[in-house]
């Protein structure tokens, strides 16, 4: 359950949790046109919090907007300004914040004409997203039923709502199966993506990736690409088929809620030694010495505040 906070940013003002309502026939509600962004706020180890990645996050969601036809009424300035204001107002020092632009109540029918575009920001408590054993010990997948969206049938490099019924449905089928994500397939067979997070894998000491093909673009994914390389890894971004994730020493997901979070199974195949792989391991802490603030060299990516 979302943990309810004091104040939700909602076109421009603070506004209670429980008054940050829309009306039943917002045209998103019934259409799935809208666009949004997960991005964290972490704790740093030498005191304070910080966004982490905050103006490539919002930069990419008017991104997501503007491939959606859609025109967000505020600058990437005043939203980046918004979620930090809205951490403050709710005393979080760290959690996850949630950037949503929608199109409001209005006309009625496939074509929203001049429905308002709105923005709401949400900010919660969030922990492991696939819970703190995942972190630590890897977790299980399945391979969806589902294939992921074609790029010409859905927006694939925006972070639309409605792209994630196909997330929702690959989830559903993953947990009624007894695993804990799905993995899922483009439309030529090759391994996409998961139902929210990127994915690489490791042979012989060897990163791979898939490229920016049917997937998202991830920025934690970005993040990690440049980091294994400064680590010393080399880092390929091409696509892999589902017996070469079989076969692999090692791999595992990424993404804002994920983290890091290494894989030990997929269709039943343990991976590797069937546990967190040292390579894994190796980056997935190097990462939260970055959101942590505890590599200077990344400090850039951080935008930092007090409560």
């Amino acid at each position: 359950m979302v943990q309810k906070a004091e104040s939700i940013w909602f076109d421009g003002k603070l506004v209670p949790w429980d008054q940050a309502q829309v009306h039943v026939l917002t045209h998103t509600l019934h259409y799935g046109c809208g666009v949004f962004e997960g991005i964290r706020a972490y704790r740093l180890t030498g005191g304070g919090s910080a966004v982490y990645r905050l103006k490539e996050h919002i930069h990419r969601h008017f991104n997501s907007a503007k491939i959606m036809e859609m025109k967000i009424p505020f600058t990437e300035a005043e939203i980046c300004d918004a979620v930090i204001a809205t951490l403050k107002a709710n005393k979080l020092a760290e959690g996850y914040i949630r950037p949503l632009s929608f199109i409001g109540a209005g006309a009625m029918g496939v074509f929203p004409g001049d429905n308002p575009i709105q923005t709401i920001i949400a900010t919660w408590p969030w922990g492991a997203y696939l819970g703190d054993e995942a972190l630590e010990k890897g977790i299980r997948v399945k391979t969806s039923t589902f294939t992921r969206h074609h790029v010409n049938v859905m927006m694939t490099k925006a972070k639309t709502v409605g792209n994630y019924c196909n997330s929702i449905l690959a989830k559903r089928e993953a947990l009624a199966d007894g695993y804990h994500e799905a993995l899922m397939l483009d439309t030529e067979g090759y391994v996409s993506e998961a139902s929210g997070e990127n994915i690489f894998i490791v042979r012989g000491g060897r990163i791979k990736t898939t490229p920016l093909t049917s997937i998202l673009d991830g920025l934690t994914r970005n993040t990690l690409i440049a980091l294994a390389r400064d680590l010393g890894y080399e880092v390929i971004e091409e696509r892999f088929t589902r017996d070469e994730l079989y076969s692999a020493d090692e791999a595992f997901f990424c993404g804002t809620a994920a983290e890091v979070t290494p894989i030990r199974e997929v269709d039943r195949r343990t991976i590797g030694e069937g546990k967190a792989g040292a390579v894994a391991k190796h980056i997935q802490r190097e990462y939260f010495k970055i959101v942590k603030g505890e590599n200077p060299k990344y400090d850039a990516w951080l935008d930092k505040y007090d409560i």
